[in-house]
C-alpha cells in the first residue's frame, strides 16, 4: 500500500531515507527542511542537503522558521497525510503537528535509545568509547527521543572508526529500516515497545570548547576524542611547524606503544605520548590545508622526535 508522506529532514544523514522513501514508490507530497542559511566564503544563503534533494525530484519544500504557529500548523494539517517521517529535521514538533497525520510521526534516530537521546548521538557515542551502536525508528512523543521503539538495527563500531564513518553506515542502515517500517505500518503491522527507564544518556550538541586535545588524558580517551570529532568540528592540538605555532586538526588516530610526557613525540611516526600511553596520529589537517595522511603531512613539516604538541 502507498502512503501519503511529509518527510522532515536537513542534514546528508536524512538524504538517503528520502530517496528510499521516494524509490519504493511512496508519495511524497511535501518535505520540510531547515531554511537556507549563509555558507562558504562568499556566505551565500545553501539550501539544506534534504531540500536540494527534493527540489531535484520536484517536491514541494517548505522552510518554516517555527511550526508553532497557528497558520503554520493548519498548513500542515492540510497535507492530508497518512504520516510523517522525521529525520534529524532540527526544529521541535509541538503537538497538532504530531496529531495531524493519520498515522502520527516515525522517528529515524542514530542511536540505541534510551542512550544518546538529543542532537549529536554518533559523535558522543564514540567519544564514549562505546562498542556498538544502532538506529531505531520510533513514534514521536513531545518529549526528547522518548517515544516507543517500533523497530531497530544494530551496528558495531571499529575500534578505529570515527564519527564520519559510521553517519555513512548508519544513514544507509536508517534509510533501510525505515522503508522496512513503512511497509508494516501500510499493512497495519507496525508495533511499538517502550523505551527502557533505565540507562537514559543525552547527546549532547558540540561545543567547540571540548574540541582541543587534552594530551593529559588516558590515551583510549584521546583517541575516543580525536574519532569521535572527526571529520567534524574536528579535534585539534597547537604545533611548532617551521618555527611557527600552528593549529592542526587530529582526523584519525589509532592506539599504539610508548610513553613520555603528555604530548611528546615519541618517534618519526608521530607515535605521541598521553597521560598514560600512547596514540599514533594517521592522518592531519593543516589550516585551509587538505587531509593528509601522517606520511605526507611530515614531507612538508618537521615534527621532530622530542618536541611536544600543545
Amino acid at each position: 500500500m502507498t502512503l501519503r508522506i511529509a518527510f522532515m529532514g536537513t542534514p546528508d544523514f536524512a538524504v538517503p531515507t528520502l530517496t528510499e522513501i521516494i524509490g519504493q514508490g511512496h508519495e511524497v507530497v511535501a518535505v520540510y527542511s531547515r531554511a537556507p542559511r549563509p555558507a562558504g566564503r562568499g556566505m551565500e544563503e545553501r539550501q539544506s542537503p534534504v531540500h536540494a534533494i527534493a527540489e531535484r525530484f520536484g517536491i514541494p519544500v517548505f522552510t518554516p522558521r517555527s511550526l508553532k504557529g497557528e497558520a503554520e500548523q493548519a498548513d500542515f494539517a492540510a497535507l492530508d497525510i497518512d504520516v510523517a517521517v522525521v529525520v534529524a529535521y532540527g526544529l521541535i514538533l509541538p503537538r497538532a503537528i504530531l496529531d495531524a497525520p493519520r498515522e502520527g510521526c516515525l522517528n529515524l534516530h542514530a542511536s540505541l535509545l534510551p542512550r544518546w537521546r538529543g542532537a549529536a548521538p554518533i559523535h558522543r557515542a564514540i567519544m564514549a568509547g562505546d562498542r556498538e551502536t544502532g538506529v531505531m525508528v520510533m513514534r514521536m512523543e513531545e518529549g526528547l527521543d522518548t517515544g516507543p521503539v517500533a523497530m531497530a538495527e544494530r551496528l558495531v563500531i571499529p575500534p578505529d572508526a570515527t564519527t564520519g564513518d559510521m553517519h555513512d553506515r548508519l544513514a544507509r542502515l536508517g534509510a533501510d529500516l525505515m522503508v522496512r517500517a513503512l511497509a508494516a505500518l501500510s499493512r497495519g503491522a507496525l508495533g511499538a515497545v517502550s523505551q527502557a527507564e533505565d540507562g537514559v544518556t543525552y547527546a549532547a550538541k558540540i561545543d567547540k570548547a571540548e574540541t582541543r586535545i587534552d594530551w593529559s588524558r588516558p590515551a583510549a580517551e584521546v583517541h575516543n576524542h580525536i574519532r569521535g570529532l572527526s571529520p567534524f568540528p574536528g579535534a585539534w592540538c597547537e604545533m611548532d611547524l617551521s618555527g611557527k605555532t600552528e593549529r592542526v586538526k587530529i582526523l584519525r588516530s589509532t592506539l599504539a606503544e610508548g610513553s613520555g610526557l603528555p604530548g611528546g613525540v615519541l618517534d618519526d611516526r608521530m607515535t605521541i605520548a598521553c597521560g598514560t600511553g600512547a596514540i599514533r596520529l594517521v592522518e592531519l589537517q593543516r589550516a585551509g590545508g587538505k587531509p593528509l595522511a601522517a606520511e605526507a603531512f611530515l614531507r612538508g613539516a618537521i615534527v621532530a622526535p622530542g618536541a611536544r604538541l600543545g
